[in-house]
């Protein structure tokens, strides 16, 4: 006899081929940002004028930013592990991204050699795409 009132529905295979791509895409802002708060841009080849940009970010645009790379990574995460937690975790990977792009694209002097248009619309499709994508699984009772 089958106790199990909520029983959890089958992982589509897509599931692992988006959680694990995701996982990926989204550990590179994570290794970014952790390279950022170690000091070691110059280890990544970035010049004087770019390690000073990024040295002068204050605190609440690195905090939406952790907020953005963190969030994102841990919603690839959860969703990998099948728990409704990837969908908050999304929310606020959106919310560092939204305010990350305010203070980039409207408040800094970003340098030229940093402005990257096409990651950042990489990284946009991505995060809308997982917040959508882990409400669907939510929805289909993938993710309990």
């Amino acid at each position: 006899m089958n106790t199990n009132l909520n029983p959890r529905a089958k992982a589509p295979w897509h599931l692992w081929l988006v959680g694990i791509a995701t996982l990926l895409f989204n550990a590179m802002g994570v290794f970014s940002y952790t390279m950022t708060k170690l000091g070691k841009l110059a280890d990544l080849g970035m010049t004087p004028e770019q390690i000073a940009f990024m040295d002068s970010y204050p605190a609440w645009a690195s905090a939406l930013w952790a907020m953005g790379v963190w969030g994102a990574f841990a919603g690839s995460l959860f969703l990998l592990l099948r728990r409704k937690l990837a969908v908050p975790a999304m929310l606020v990977a959106l919310l560092g991204l939204i305010g990350t792009t305010v203070y980039n694209y409207g408040l800094a002097d970003v340098p030229a050699s940093m402005k990257a248009p096409a990651l950042d619309v990489a990284i946009w499709g991505v995060t809308l795409f997982l917040l959508v994508y882990s409400r669907a699984m939510r929805s289909a009772g993938v993710l309990k």
